[in-house]
């Protein structure tokens, strides 16, 4: 049997099942009849965008939680950092002139003050110094004092490679009695009148200022004790870049107007 001749057979067969086929317009047995109402999709359209609903989410899922403003200060700004109380702000022995002046002709009142006396070389006076004053503020907090003026020191002996010195902090009152703390004694500020020469720089210049009262005091014929007074009017630092305010007072021996020609 050819290929056409298999193809005639399989038309054959069809013939019978083409007559049950159903007519063109007949309805299948069973079918629901026909009708014009619209759709449900015509009558109740989806909307183009849904919102999700929180009811059907799944277990686990945390809805995102609304973004707050951050709350700021009702005044519009910050409130500004509490400043703290800087040691510098303690007054003098006594004030600084209105007029600034190479040299000053000044009284020194004799303050009480809490004392430490030492020994060091040059090249560790700063560290010798800060330690002393270190010292009596120690001292002065185990006693309930607190200091009403700026450090200072007196040289009370100076040589080639050291010298020998007495640190102090004016205070308001000696404890009673004027017993001793931790090694600190309690004494007095030098007093009577003096010279006062302002150093400002590092402390490895100091001595050029030294050098320029030293001529002052020649010049002018005017002999001096052998002590002097370093008053550092801001906080003792001995950096090579630290800037300094330190008042110098030479003592004369005798008053100041005999003296001058």
């Amino acid at each position: 049997m050819t290929r056409l001749a298999l193809v005639a057979a399989g038309l054959l067969v069809l013939g019978p099942l083409a007559a049950l086929a159903q007519a063109p317009g007949e309805a299948p047995k069973g079918a629901p009849p026909p009708t014009n109402a619209p759709s449900p999709a015509e009558t109740q359209p989806l909307p183009l965008t849904t919102a999700p609903d929180p009811s059907k989410s799944g277990p686990g899922t945390a809805m995102p939680a609304p973004e707050q403003a951050p709350v700021r200060n009702p005044g519009g700004a910050d409130p500004a950092p509490v400043a703290k109380p800087n040691a510098s702000a303690l007054p003098t022995l006594v004030p600084a002139p209105s007029e600034a002046n190479d040299v000053d002709e000044v009284t020194l009142p004799a303050k009480p003050a809490a004392i430490v006396s030492g020994q060091t070389k040059w090249d560790d006076a700063v560290a010798s110094l800060t330690a002393a004053f270190r010292k009596i503020e120690a001292a002065l907090a185990k006693a309930g004092l607190k200091p009403t003026g700026r450090p200072l020191s007196v040289f009370t002996k100076t040589e080639e490679d050291g010298f020998q010195y007495e640190a102090m902090i004016p205070i308001e009152a000696a404890p009673a009695g004027g017993a001793e703390v931790d090694g600190v004694r309690f004494g007095a500020t030098p007093s009577g009148k003096a010279l006062r020469y302002k150093h400002t720089g590092t402390y490895e210049e100091i001595d050029g200022t030294y050098e320029t009262l030293t001529a002052y005091l020649e010049v002018k014929e005017i002999d001096v004790q052998d002590r002097f007074v370093e008053e550092y009017v801001g906080d003792l630092k001995g950096g090579a870049e630290e800037k300094l305010d330190i008042n110098i007072y030479a003592l004369p021996k005798e008053p100041i107007k005999d003296q001058a020609k």
